[in-house]
Formats: C-alpha cells, sequence, structure tokens
C-alpha cells in the first residue's frame, strides 16, 4: 500500500471532473414557483374581481431562480408576462393601463434580476462541488483506503474527520509492505485546521519513504519527528506542535508485532480469552523529542495467528456519554467478544467500535480512527 492504486487514481480524476446538477432537487422549493403560479391564476378566476390578482406572478422569477436554470427562469419570466397580459385581457380596457404596464416592467426586470441570480447560484454551487471534491481527493491521497490485506496481515479500520463538512482531520494513519515487514503507523496530531492538516502530510510522506529505508523502528521515528519541523508548514518555535504516534512493524515470517509508542494509548490485543493492553515503553509525542534523553525503546510481542491488534485515536477513548464517562474501550471489546470463543476478523471488530462508539458518545465528536490487524 505505499503507492495508490489505479482504482484510486480513477477515483480522484471522477472527483475533480464533478459538476453541480443544475436543475435542484424535487423539493418543495422547487415546486413553489408553480404553486404561486397556480394560486394566483385560480384565485383570479373564482374572484372575478373588476381587476385581476396578477400580483403573484411578480414574485415567481426570483423564487425560480433559487432552483432553475438562466434559461429556465427566463421561460418562467415570460410565462409570467404572458399570464399578466391574459388576466388583464379579460377585463376590456385593463391590457394598457398604466398600473398594468408598470406590473409588466416590474416583472420583467425583476425576471432579468431572477435571472442573473441563477447564473450566480449555478456558479456558487460549482464552486462548492469543486472546493468539495478536491477536498475528497486530498484525503484519498493523504489518508488511502484501508486494505483488506496487505502481505500477511489481514486489516480493517475506519477514520472520520471531527470538525462538520470536514474530511481530513488531525488524526493519521498509513500501513505498507517493505524489506522489514508490514509497518503501520497512526498518530494524532494535536489541534485541528489547517496546521494539523499540513502536519499530516509532512509526517505521512515522511513515513511513505523512510519506512522502506530503514531498519530500526526507533530510527524511523525520528525521522517522523525531523519531518514535522521541516516540512509541516507551522513555525519552528511553536513548542506545543507535536504528534501522538505508534508505529508497528509485523516482520517477515510472522509470529510477532514490534511496537514503538511516541506518546500514544497503547495498542489492545484482543484473544479468545480476553483484551489485554500491550506493553509499550512510551517516548515524548513526536515534535518533543529533543526534550527526551533519548530514542523510544521498541518492544515486542508474540502474536498468534487469529489475535488482533487494536489501534485507535483519543476520539475512540475520550467520546463521552451522557454522564461524562470515556468511552471504555478495552472494557467494552471484552464484554462483546468474550463469549465467542474465538476472535472476531478485523471487519466485525472496526464495525462493532464504530457504531457502539457513537452509541455511547453524546455528542461534541474529536477525529478518530480505528486499525485492527491480524496475521492469517
Amino acid at each position: 500500500m505505499s503507492h495508490a492504486g489505479d482504482g484510486d487514481a480513477g477515483r480522484i480524476k471522477g472527483l475533480l471532473r464533478w459538476r453541480p446538477r443544475t436543475g435542484g432537487d424535487r423539493t418543495w422549493v422547487w415546486w413553489l414557483p408553480l404553486l404561486l403560479t397556480a394560486v394566483d391564476v385560480v384565485a383570479d378566476l373564482a374572484a372575478r374581481s373588476r381587476e385581476p390578482l396578477s400580483f403573484l406572478l411578480v414574485g415567481v422569477p426570483p423564487v425560480a431562480a433559487v432552483t432553475r436554470t438562466p434559461r429556465r427562469t427566463a421561460g418562467i419570466t415570460v410565462v409570467c408576462l404572458g399570464l399578466e397580459v391574459w388576466l388583464a385581457s379579460r377585463r376590456p380596457g385593463h391590457t394598457a393601463e398604466n398600473h398594468h404596464v408598470a406590473l409588466y416592467t416590474a416583472t420583467a426586470l425583476i425576471g432579468v434580476a431572477s435571472v442573473a441570480l441563477s447564473r450566480q447560484r449555478i456558479r456558487a454551487e460549482a464552486s462548492l462541488v469543486r472546493a468539495r471534491s478536491v477536498a475528497e481527493a486530498m484525503q484519498l491521497t493523504l489518508l488511502r483506503p484501508f486494505p483488506r490485506r496487505i502481505g500477511p496481515v489481514r486489516a480493517a479500520g475506519f477514520y472520520e474527520a471531527g470538525e462538520g463538512g470536514t474530511l481530513v482531520g488531525g488524526d493519521l494513519y498509513d500501513l505498507c509492505e517493505t524489506p522489514f515487514g508490514v509497518r503501520v503507523v497512526l498518530g494524532d496530531v494535536r489541534g485541528k485546521g489547517l496546521e494539523a492538516v499540513q502536519t499530516v502530510a509532512a509526517v505521512l510522506g515522511s513515513f511513505r519513504v523512510s519506512a522502506h529505508e530503514l531498519t530500526d523502528l526507533s530510527r524511523l521515528a525520528d525521522h517522523l519527528e525531523l519531518s514535522i519541523a521541516r516540512n509541516s508548514g507551522c513555525p519552528a518555535e511553536d513548542e506545543e506542535l507535536f504528534v501522538t504516534a505508534l508505529i508497528l512493524e509485523f516482520p517477515p515470517g510472522g509470529g510477532s508485532v514490534r511496537v514503538v509508542d511516541r506518546g500514544h494509548p497503547a495498542p489492545l490485543l484482543l484473544t479468545p480469552h480476553g483484551t489485554q493492553r500491550l506493553r509499550t515503553s512510551p517516548a515524548l509525542p513526536l515534535g518533543l523529542g529533543e526534550l527526551g534523553a533519548g530514542g523510544a525503546e521498541v518492544t515486542t510481542h508474540p502474536l498468534r495467528a487469529g489475535e488482533v491488534v487494536v489501534l485507535y485515536t483519543d476520539g475512540v477513548s475520550e467520546a463521552r456519554n451522557a454522564e461524562g464517562e470515556f468511552y471504555p474501550v478495552r472494557a467494552r471489546l471484552t464484554d462483546h467478544f468474550a463469549d465467542g470463543g474465538r476472535t472476531p476478523d478485523p471487519e466485525a471488530l472496526v464495525s462493532f467500535l464504530r457504531a457502539d462508539r457513537d452509541e455511547w458518545s453524546a455528542g461534541a465528536d474529536d477525529d478518530r480512527a480505528v486499525i485492527a490487524l491480524t496475521l492469517s
């Protein structure tokens, strides 16, 4: 998974070719111009007053501009003018009266303005769609879809940005197959917004290169830390910029997993006998390493086929329920899977965590990511 596949490239091209639909959705707003026109005509025919009741038709073009194309808005304006003339002609001598001529003129001018508004609306929609498409393309570039299998490892996961309307936040992940085995990174950037996204790009870019070149996981973590200062786009004097991260390695031949912990919640190991937290040797987060006394220690743990390693960010573990209690990841996994007598596949585990955490949370979501990995 070191390079985006042809499917991802095709999807990115498709996203960037998106165009807005100019016909509008068939909601009540779409039908409103027709409703106003029908109400006006029916009211006029039913009232049989001396004066035509065509005043509602003046408001039809701007309402139409909300959902119609400029051409259709212009056509609706012409229809409204025709109806005004027809309603006036049903009363002898009314067609050319001054106040009716003024009504025709007002309708025509409002129609011209409505056409311009419709054109501007479509331009704005196109701009929004392109911006959204670029954001999705960026997500596919930065945060690639989780592979179902990578080398000897089966994987599953999910990622969601916490800020509404955004696709990329401050969590990061990647998986790649290297000469040293399958390597995985999961991290959480302090903060949100553009600086967080820049840091995500810097760390992932460094990981995708260094993971294939550096034998030692501790040195790999040091290179990721160096990328923050060099490429994140944030001031070097920003002492609060850091990334908590886990870096894992599944060496060739299987049977174990190696972990470097840079200030992140330790992985969980789900076995047929329950859930346990893997022992790690936590070091300072990436970006704060110079405050420490040395590199991070690599811990090695035996791993049997079928046992599932679970990584997650604090958007999962720090979700609160209505009583303000944190989401107990380990306890919920144990309670849900303890009676099965066997460990679940990664897809089932991730699906459970996603749904259960959503049900637990009382809102105020943070970025969140979960990865489940098992040897097969």
